[in-house]
C-alpha cells in the first residue's frame, strides 16, 4: 500500500521483487525397513527414527545382528557415505519383558528379548520435602540394562496417578529402557537391599529381574506391506509419518530368505506415491539367481517385481566381513551400500550425477558373490539390471545406472536412474515450493510470479550443471499463462505450470576411434 503523499518530501518506500524462493530438497534420505535387536516398533509414535551414524544405530536399535540383514544393510551405508537414514523396526511376535513392584507392571520400552536383562531397584525417600505428596507415595526408582550398561535413575517419583512426578509419566517422557502404569500403584514398591556397593545391580537378589522378553519369530511380508497396513500406518506404511525419503531399502526379512515380489511391488506401488526410489536386491534363495544365465532367463526379471522407473534393481550379492563370525566373509543384499554410494555421488557431484562408475567403489565390501564377465554384463544391462563388478585396479564396483523401466525394448524416457532421480527432484521441491499459490487470485500477476520463482530456481541448477545447453532456453523453460491455463479452469480455481528440462544422460557407451597415421599424412 502506497504512503499517504500529506506534505512536500521524499517518501521511500519497500517493494516487493515478485521472486518467491524455491528451496531445494534433499536428495538421499535413505529409509530401512526390517528386523532389529531393540528399538521402537512400526507401531509406535516415535517410529521411524531418524539416525545419522551406526553408533546412533547400535545405542537405538541394538547394532548388528545376525538374524537382522537390516543392522548389515545400515551398517554397509553408512560405511559408504551415507548421512541420514530412517528406521523402521517391524517384527514378528517380539514381546516386551515385564515385571510386576508394589502391584504395577512395568515393561520394558521396546519388544524383544533384550527386555530381559533389565533390572530394577526402589529406593525409597522421605517426601516431607515434596510439596503436595503424601508421606510413603514417593520413591526413586533405578533402572539398568545389563546388556549394554546404560543406568538411569528417576528420583522423586509418585506412585498416584495425576501428580506432577507420577511414575507411569515420567518413564514414558524421559526414559529410554522403561515404561510404567498408567494408574495409581496400590502399593508403595518395596525397598530394594543395600547390595554390592561397586554396582548395587550385579546382585540380583536385591534387584528386580524382567521375565516374558521374547525377539519373535523372523518376519514376513505380512509384517511389512500385508494387509491392513497402510491403515495403521505399520510395516512399511510407517514412513507415512515421515515427512520425506529419497531412497527405499528392504533387505531380506531373515538370513536365508529373499523378498517376495507382493511385496517389492508394494513398496515400489508407495515410493511412486512419495516420489522416492527402490533399491531392489536380486533374489538368492527363491529365484536362485546364482548365475548371469538365470538373470537373462526369460520372465526372470518381472518374477522379482513389476518393471517402474521407481526402482532399480543391482545384480550380483556383495562379500563383506562379519565381525560377528570373527570376521568370516559373507554374501549380504547390496542395497544398503549402493544407497550409500548414491548418497555420496549427490554430496560430492549432485543428483544428477549417475552413482556408477570409478567413483563409485565400494567402500569395506571385500568382492562379490558372483564375478561377472564383460559379456554376462553385456547381457544384462540391456535389461535394466545394473551390474556390481569386481575390478583389478579398483575393486568392487557400481557399473550399472539405469532404472528398473531402463530395458532397451521399453524405450522409457526414464531410461536412466540419474535422470529419474532428478525428475523427482525437482517435482518434490516445485511440489514444496510453490504452495503459497494456494489461494492467491488467479490471473497474470500470478502467473508472472510463478515463472519468476521457478525459473529462478530451475536457473541456479542450470548454473550448477544439472542440464543439457550452454544457455537458460536450451536448458529449461517454465510455462504459466492463458495458454496452459484456460477461462474454465481458472473458473474451477485450477492454475496450470509446465516445466520442462533437458537432463544430463551418462555416457554409457564411449567410442574411441583410433585411426593410423603415416610419415607422408599431413599433420
Amino acid at each position: 500500500m502506497s504512503v499517504p503523499l500529506t506534505f512536500p518530501a521524499v517518501y521511500v518506500e519497500e517493494a516487493a521483487q515478485g521472486v518467491r524462493s524455491i528451496a531445494g530438497v534433499a536428495t538421499s534420505i535413505t529409509a530401512f525397513v526390517g528386523r532389529a535387536l531393540r528399538g521402537p516398533a512400526d507401531g509406535d509414535p516415535e517410529s521411524p527414527v531418524r539416525i545419522f551414524s551406526f553408533s546412533q544405530y547400535e545405542v537405538v536399535f541394538g547394532g548388528l545382528w545376525d538374524d537382522s540383514p537390516m543392522s548389515f544393510a545400515v551398517h554397509h551405508y553408512f560405511q559408504n557415505g551415507g548421512g541420514e537414514a530412517l528406521i523402521v523396526r517391524v517384527h514378528n511376535g517380539a514381546v516386551a519383558g515385564t515385571a510386576t513392584i508394589g502391584g504395577a507392571t512395568f515393561t520394558a520400552s521396546d519388544p524383544g528379548a533384550w527386555g530381559s536383562g533389565l533390572r530394577v531397584r526402589i529406593d525409597a525417600v522421605d517426601p516431607a520435602h515434596l510439596a503436595g505428596e503424601a508421606p510413603n507415595t514417593v520413591f526413586t526408582l533405578r533402572v539398568k540394562d545389563l546388556g549394554t550398561g546404560r543406568s538411569e535413575s528417576h528420583a522423586n517419583v509418585s506412585m498416584i496417578a495425576g501428580r506432577p512426578r507420577f511414575v507411569g509419566d515420567v518413564l514414558r517422557q524421559s526414559s529410554a529402557l522403561l515404561r510404567g502404569p498408567t494408574a495409581s500403584l496400590a502399593l508403595l514398591p518395596p525397598m530394594s537391599q543395600a547390595g554390592s556397593a561397586a554396582d548395587p545391580f550385579t546382585d540380583q537378589a536385591t534387584t528386580l529381574q524382567f521375565t516374558g522378553a521374547d525377539d519373535g519369530a523372523a518376519v514376513s511380508g505380512a509384517q511389512v506391506a500385508g494387509p491392513g497396513l497402510a491403515a495403521s500406518k505399520q510395516g512399511l506404511f510407517a514412513l507415512e509419518k515421515a515427512d520425506l525419503f529419497n531412497l527405499l531399502c528392504i533387505p531380506p526379512f531373515a538370513p536365508g530368505s529373499d523378498v517376495d515380489k507382493t511385496t517389492w511391488d508394494a513398496a515400489v506401488a508407495y515410493a511412486v506415491k512419495r516420489r522416492a526410489i527402490v533399491l531392489i536386491d536380486p533374489p538368492y534363495h527363491t529365484n536362485r539367481w546364482t548365475t548371469a544365465a538365470s538373470v537373462t532367463a526369460p520372465g526372470a526379471i518381472t518374477e522379482v517385481a513389476a518393471r517402474n522407473s521407481n526402482a532399480a534393481l543391482y545384480f550380483p550379492r556383495i562379500t563383506a566381513a562379519n565381525s560377528l563370525q570373527q570376521g568370516r566373509p559373507e554374501a549380504f543384499a547390496p542395497c544398503g551400500a549402493v544407497a550409500g554410494i548414491i548418497a555420496r555421488t549427490d554430496s560430492t557431484r549432485g543428483v544428477w550425477k549417475s552413482p556408477a562408475g570409478t567413483d563409485a567403489i565400494l567402500s569395506g565390501v571385500q568382492g562379490l558373490d558372483l564375478r561377472l564377465s564383460d559379456q554376462e554384463n553385456g547381457a544384462i544391462n540391456p535389461l535394466g539390471v545394473n551390474c556390481l563388478r569386481n575390478f583389478a585396479v579398483t575393486g568392487p564396483t557400481v557399473w550399472g545406472a539405469r532404472t528398473l523401466d531402463g530395458a532397451d525394448s521399453l524405450s522409457s524416457e526414464w531410461k536412466y536412474l540419474a535422470v529419474r532421480r532428478l525428475g523427482l527432484f525437482l517435482e518434490e521441491s516445485l511440489d514444496r515450493g510453490t504452495r503459497w499459490v494456494v489461494f492467491e487470485p488467479n490471473g497474470e500477476p500470478l502467473w508472472a510470479q510463478i515463472r519468476l520463482s521457478v525459473s529462478a530456481f530451475l536457473h541456479t541448477w542450470f548454473r550448477a550443471g544439472a542440464f543439457q545447453g550452454s544457455a537458460p532456453k536450451d536448458a529449461y523453460f517454465v510455462r504459466c499463462d492463458a495458454a496452459t491455463t484456460t477461462q474454465s479452469e481458472i473458473d474451477n480455481g485450477v492454475v496450470n505450470v509446465i516445466v520442462g528440462f533437458a537432463p544430463l544422460k551418462p555416457a554409457e557407451f564411449v567410442l574411441i576411434k583410433v585411426q593410423q597415421r603415416t610419415d607422408s599424412a599431413p599433420p
